[in-house]
C-alpha cells in the first residue's frame, strides 16, 4: 500500500530524474520539503536549480513558470492550495492556456499547475472551493483530478510529459490515505492517459459518476446499496477536461439511471456538464428517470464542523439520491 502523498513524490522524483528540463517551484517546496511533504527529499537530491522555493507571490512565480515553459523547460508549479491560484488566474488562463492557439501552434506551454483543491477540514470559505468547473471551463487547459494513489502517480507523470498546460487538482484529505498500488503502477514507465475515465465498480442498476475524494464516498454508498440489492456502477472520471463522456454514455445505456457526485457548487458544475452532455447525446433515450446531481451546498463554506459536514456530499446523500432516481 502507498499513500497518495508518496505516489505524488515518486512521480515527481522519477520525472525530475528522467528529464532535466523538469523543475519544481512554489512556496516551501525545497528546504521545508513542501507544505504537505509532497516534495520530501527532492531538494536534497536535485539541488537549487531543480527544486525552487519562491516568495509568497502566486502571480509572480506562476508567471516565471509559464515563461520558462515557453522557453522550453517543463515546470511543475505548486500552489499551496488552489484557492491561492486565483492570485495567478491571469497567468494560468490568459498566458498558459491561450498561447498555443494564439501562436498558431508555434509556442507550446508544457506546464503543470498542481496542489490541493476543494474542501479540506475547518479552513472556512476562502480555502474550500473546488476549481474543477472553473478550470474545466477554459479551452487550452487540460484538467485532471485523481482519486487514489495510482491515479495520482499516473496522472502526474502524464501531465508532466504533456505538451499542454495541465491543471492537476489533488485533495488534501487524501494525501495521507494509503491505497493498493499494482506492480505495474510502481514502474517508472507507468502513466495514465489523460482523458480516460475508469470504471471502479461494475453495476447494472444505476451509474454513479464522480472525481477526486467523492469517488471513495460513491464506493462506500455502492457497498451499502449492494446489501439492499442495488448494484451501482461507479465511474472515476480522472479527467475533467477533456471529459470521457463515452464511458459515461456506455454505462447509462446499460443502467438507465445517472447520479453525478462532486464536492463543488451546483451551478455550472461538473455534474451539470455531464447531465447536459448525456441529454444532448444518444444515451438520453436510455434514461428511465431524470439524472440527479449530488453536489456541495450552494453557500460559502462555513467554518463550524457540523455545518461543514452538511455542505459536503456524504455517503447518506448519495444513497438518498440513488433511491430517489430508482424510485425506491
Amino acid at each position: 500500500q502507498v499513500t497518495v502523498r508518496d505516489a505524488l513524490n515518486q512521480a515527481l522524483d522519477e520525472e525530475l530524474e528522467r528529464d532535466e528540463r523538469v523543475f519544481l517551484l512554489g512556496e516551501e517546496v525545497a528546504q521545508y520539503d513542501g507544505a504537505y511533504k509532497i516534495s520530501r527529499g527532492l531538494w536534497k537530491k536535485y539541488g537549487d536549480k531543480r527544486v525552487i522555493d519562491t516568495p509568497i507571490s502566486e502571480m509572480g512565480f506562476a508567471g516565471i513558470a509559464v515563461g520558462a515553459a515557453m522557453a522550453g523547460l517543463r515546470p511543475v508549479c505548486e500552489f499551496m492550495t488552489f484557492n491561492f491560484s486565483m492570485q495567478a488566474i491571469d497567468q494560468v488562463i490568459n498566458s498558459a492556456a491561450k498561447t498555443c492557439y494564439m501562436s498558431a501552434g508555434s509556442i507550446a506551454v508544457p506546464i503543470v499547475f498542481r496542489g490541493p483543491n476543494g474542501a479540506s477540514a475547518g479552513v472556512a470559505a476562502q480555502h474550500s472551493q473546488c476549481f474543477a468547473a472553473w478550470y474545466g471551463h477554459c479551452p487550452g487547459l487540460k484538467v485532471v483530478s485523481p482519486w487514489n494513489s495510482e491515479d495520482a502517480k499516473g496522472l502526474l507523470k502524464a501531465s508532466i510529459r504533456d505538451d499542454n498546460p495541465v491543471v492537476l487538482l489533488e485533495n488534501e484529505l487524501l494525501y495521507g490515505v494509503p491505497f493498493e498500488m499494482s506492480e505495474q503502477a510502481q514502474s517508472k514507465d507507468f502513466v495514465i492517459p489523460i482523458g480516460k475515465a475508469k470504471i471502479e465498480k461494475q453495476g447494472t442498476h444505476v451509474t454513479l459518476v464522480s472525481h477526486s475524494r467523492p469517488v471513495g464516498h460513491c464506493l462506500e454508498a455502492a457497498a451499502v446499496l449492494a446489501k439492499e440489492g442495488v448494484e451501482c456502477e461507479v465511474i472515476n472520471l480522472r479527467t475533467i477536461r477533456p471529459m470521457d463522456i463515452e464511458t459515461v454514455e456506455a454505462s447509462v445505456v446499460k443502467t438507465n439511471h445517472l447520479v453525478t457526485v462532486e464536492g463543488g457548487w451546483p451551478q455550472f458544475g461538473v455534474g451539470a456538464e455531464i447531465c447536459a452532455r448525456i441529454m444532448e447525446g444518444p444515451a438520453f433515450n436510455y434514461l428511465d428517470a431524470p439524472a440527479v446531481r449530488v453536489t456541495g451546498a450552494d453557500v460559502p463554506m462555513p467554518y463550524a464542523k457540523i455545518l461543514e459536514d452538511n455542505c459536503i456530499p456524504q455517503v447518506k446523500d448519495i444513497i438518498f439520491a440513488v433511491k430517489k432516481t430508482l424510485n425506491i
